[in-house]
């Protein structure tokens, strides 16, 4: 899965990487950073949008000739946002951009629920999503760097030229779907979302996963927008602080075992919980940077033991339409991620621990949208 978890980095970040790029972008399109984070959310939107016509597409066509289509779309779309001479056409290509990588994330885990042995799909599940999650850290550590000496548009060059390259691999790696095991017509894949959407408890798990992302990146946003004490104009501290979360990444993958002795809605409850708690115990402890470490340290790692658990219990509600039922989740994952700069610009005036208190207070919200998951999953089968 190693293949899998490298595209989910690489993909999935080019919706974090305007994040650590928001100041130079900003100077070159005469804007402000603030206004220059409508790129993050128009991708982002766009994103979530191509998750409903993904899903059903990979359950029709298979996963590995989606991802393929994808990735030259991709390529080209990223492309052109190197080229944007305003910011209403870097937001503009940013939606097109955001439609032609949204191919990966729903194929990518209809992949593995078809292709890879039960015993083996939890840990390639949390692979992939901690890859995923991954992405708005080492995508925006690469970017602050990348611009930082060849200029935020050859951010996007080098970004879309990966993707490029990776169309090989892609191709001689990943197994195709054999005929036989196509799924239904397109139409019927279609059908299949709005009759996923008519079960109430998977609906709430859905909101739950938009609240976590949109607190997710609001996190991150906030570090740039709002500039805790000790942060704000120093790229050294900025460059620690992303940092800091990666540890956690790393290690949730090895603890995949230790996790799944839990269920996983109970994961999905006691993680939000704890990511809550985290950000809370942040918006009060100051902007000291070796504190702020270990509050996105603990946060990230909460988010990290969400995310897998979550596809797992969409697995296990939408057997029958698994490719429009992890597109749902993809959708409201970035729906979230597209609300969360918005959510940190918005409440830029009340600093950074204002931020935080108000993600808190959405984490709660959210662990208690998934809370009916506890004990109404069997009947949702």
């Amino acid at each position: 899965m190693a293949l899998l978890t490298a595209l989910g980095v690489l993909v999935v970040g080019q919706m974090y990487t305007v994040l650590a790029m928001l100041a130079p972008m900003a100077d070159s399109l005469a804007t402000t950073p603030t206004r220059t984070t409508w790129t993050a959310t128009a991708f982002g939107f766009a994103y979530a949008a191509g998750f409903l016509i993904a899903g059903p597409l990979s359950d029709r066509y298979g996963p590995r000739t989606v991802i393929t289509g994808g990735l030259v779309g991709a390529t080209a779309t990223t492309l052109a946002v190197s080229a944007a001479p305003s910011l209403t056409w870097a937001v503009a290509l940013r939606i097109v951009q955001g439609l032609t990588a949204a191919t990966f994330a729903p194929s990518a885990f209809s992949y593995i629920a078809g292709h890879l042995a039960p015993d083996r799909r939890g840990i390639a599940l949390t692979c992939v999503t901690s890859g995923m999650l991954a992405s708005a850290v080492l995508m925006q550590i690469g970017a602050q760097i990348g611009a930082a000496g060849l200029g935020w548009r050859m951010v996007f060059v080098l970004g879309a030229a990966l993707m490029a390259l990776s169309l090989w691999p892609v191709r001689c790696i990943l197994r195709p779907t054999a005929a036989q095991h196509f799924g239904p017509s397109l139409l019927q894949a279609f059908v299949a979302v709005p009759r996923l959407l008519r079960k109430p408890r998977l609906v709430a798990l859905y909101v739950a996963t938009a609240t976590v992302m949109a607190s997710f990146v609001a996190v991150y946003t906030a570090v740039v927008v709002a500039g805790p004490p000790g942060v704000a104009g120093d790229n050294a501290a900025l460059l620690t602080l992303r940092a800091s979360a990666l540890p956690a990444l790393v290690a949730v993958p090895f603890l995949t075992s230790v996790l799944h002795r839990l269920a996983a809605p109970v994961r999905v409850v006691l993680a939000m919980f704890v990511a809550a708690g985290a950000v809370a115990a942040g918006s009060a402890l100051g902007g000291d940077v070796r504190v702020l470490a270990l509050v996105l340290l603990v946060f990230v790692a909460a988010v990290a033991t969400a995310a897998p658990a979550v596809v797992e219990i969409v697995h296990a509600m939408a057997t029958h339409a698994r490719g429009a039922g992890v597109a749902l989740y993809a959708c409201s994952m970035f729906l979230g991620a597209s609300l969360g700069p918005q959510l940190a610009g918005a409440l830029s005036g009340q600093g950074f621990g204002g931020i935080l208190r108000a993600v808190a207070v959405l984490l709660v919200l959210g662990a208690l949208f998934s809370l009916p998951a506890l004990t109404g999953r069997r009947r949702d089968l």
